[in-house]
């Protein structure tokens, strides 16, 4: 097959860690050809749906893990699959590309589908599952978010749309930092914040799952540094082998079959003891922590999953 990645320069990924890399490596495998893209080579033209990219392969050598062709442009309608893989931050540059990619519905196979993407950010979809996730408030209204933090006294402030823990604070019963860090965020953005009762459980890990097609496959614990909150490995969260228990399975039956209707092939939720805290479509990672912790070939049940549906 025709394989095309829009994702962030693969020439700097870590090949250890990230989840794209081992989702090329697996294809090509597979004997699939492969194509990357940036999203800005995105592109309409009169009713096409271009890109301007190379085509590429993959080997796992560290400082020389990627061979890019000629940079020619493309019609993406003459793919099989496109992978959404870019990072956030989801604002309307990311929104704007899933609009342009939802326009090769029934020419190719996005993944994970775009419409679905851009109605399901990660911290709006939980939304749907309150009895399944802390207490949360998202809102931009500082007087509002002040009476959350009084009914909860303790609590985790993040921008509604950023990734990899940047943003993220705890602010504890004593903490006096609200409205100063209201004025941070309110002055360079103009989206609402979200509030979520603070769970003490963190300190023993942010359990990342990992679902193919609505189903677990696995899971990772990331476990905050010392003197941290936030355990996302972007900030030094360190991974643990860890296994899926009854909650974790009990919230997987709840959410996926919807992540499977909406054709969110490779998801990555997150679990904080008890309770779901997000679900990540845009670009999850953790297939390669899962992968050396549990044996297990994640890459391959994705593509198996896509291949299923072609």
């Amino acid at each position: 097959m025709k394989i095309a990645f829009q994702m962030d320069p693969i020439q700097s990924v870590d090949i250890n860690a990230d989840s794209s890399f081992r989702l090329a490596e697996e294809a090509q495998t597979r004997g699939h050809e492969l194509f990357f893209y940036s999203p800005d080579k995105l592109a309409y033209d009169e009713g096409r749906i271009l890109a301007l990219g190379h085509s590429f392969t993959v080997q796992r050598v560290q400082g020389d893990h990627v061979a890019l062709g000629p940079e020619k442009q493309v019609d993406l309608a003459d793919f099989d699959v496109i992978w959404l893989r870019q990072d956030p931050p989801f604002d309307m540059n990311y929104i704007t590309s899933t609009h342009l990619l939802d326009r090769l519905k029934g020419q190719a196979l996005v993944v994970n589908d775009p419409f679905w993407v851009r109605n399901y950010p990660e911290k709006l979809l939980v939304l749907d599952f309150p009895d399944l996730t802390p207490p949360t408030m998202i809102a931009r209204d500082l007087e509002t978010i002040k009476a959350f933090k009084a009914r909860h006294q303790d609590v985790i402030l993040k921008p509604l749309y950023g990734n990899g823990g940047a943003g993220v604070f705890r602010l504890d019963a004593n903490d006096r930092n609200l409205t100063s860090l209201h004025e941070l965020f309110t002055g360079f953005s103009r989206e609402p914040l979200i509030v979520q009762k603070f769970l003490p459980d963190v300190s023993a890990g942010d359990k990342r799952v990992i679902l193919v097609d609505g189903e677990a496959v696995g899971a990772i614990n990331r476990v905050p540094a010392k003197g941290e909150t936030r355990s996302n490995m972007h900030v030094g969260g360190r991974p643990e082998k860890i296994g899926l228990s009854e909650r974790d399975l009990e919230i997987c039956a709840r959410i996926g079959p919807l992540l499977k209707e909406k054709g969110q092939v490779f998801v990555g939720i997150d679990v904080i003891g008890n309770y779901l805290t997000e679900i990540n479509v845009t670009s999850p990672t953790g297939i390669q922590e899962l992968e050396r912790f549990d044996g297990i070939n994640v890459a391959e049940k994705i593509w198996q999953a896509i291949e299923a549906k072609l």
